[in-house]
């Protein structure tokens, strides 16, 4: 009797399992679809509706300082930041993943990050993404398109990444 009932719990936890990675995968964003709205909040409680940025490119980068190769990358995301910062239809949203956004926000203004630094307070921005570690990061266009999606570290303040923005831009 014990091992029957053992038998469908752990079949029941598959198959909830199952579900939910389904359930997931059909809510995640897709290259040439539009974006799922989300609502992140800042280090001074501001919130910030992902539609709200509709009109302008966006980058989005998911990351944790306790991730070797976010921290890696972050040098050039800041710098990529720094350069297109100053065009009115480019925005940056870095959210992030499983971390302490008030421990991050002082080690990153101690290092002279000026980016925008964001939580994902219930991991629904998570989930809508369907991100599976850190750092992804999603390209979004003027319209709420997702146009691209890089999975790992990468090298952001090159200069075809800041053509391919400014083009996305200026379309």
């Amino acid at each position: 009797m014990k091992t029957k009932t053992t038998v469908i719990l752990i079949s029941l936890f598959v198959l909830c399992f199952f579900l939910i990675q389904c359930q997931r995968s059909q809510k995640a964003a897709k290259i040439g679809e539009p974006v799922f709205d989300v609502e992140l909040i800042d280090a001074q409680e501001n919130k910030l509706r992902l539609s709200e940025l509709k009109g302008s490119v966006v980058f989005v980068n998911f990351w944790a300082a306790w991730c070797p190769p976010c921290i890696e990358e972050m040098p050039s995301i800041e710098a990529l930041f720094r350069n297109l910062s100053g065009k009115p239809k480019f925005k940056m949203i870095t959210i992030l993943y499983r971390d302490d956004v008030d421990r991050i926000t002082k080690s990153a203004k101690e290092q002279g990050y000026t980016l925008p630094i964001y939580r994902d307070p219930d991991g629904s921005a998570a989930i809508r993404f369907g991100i599976t570690g850190v750092p992804e990061t999603f390209i979004i266009d003027k319209n709420g398109i997702l146009r691209d999606k890089v999975i790992g570290p990468y090298t952001w303040d090159s200069p075809a990444v800041t053509d391919t923005l400014l083009k996305l831009i200026n379309e």
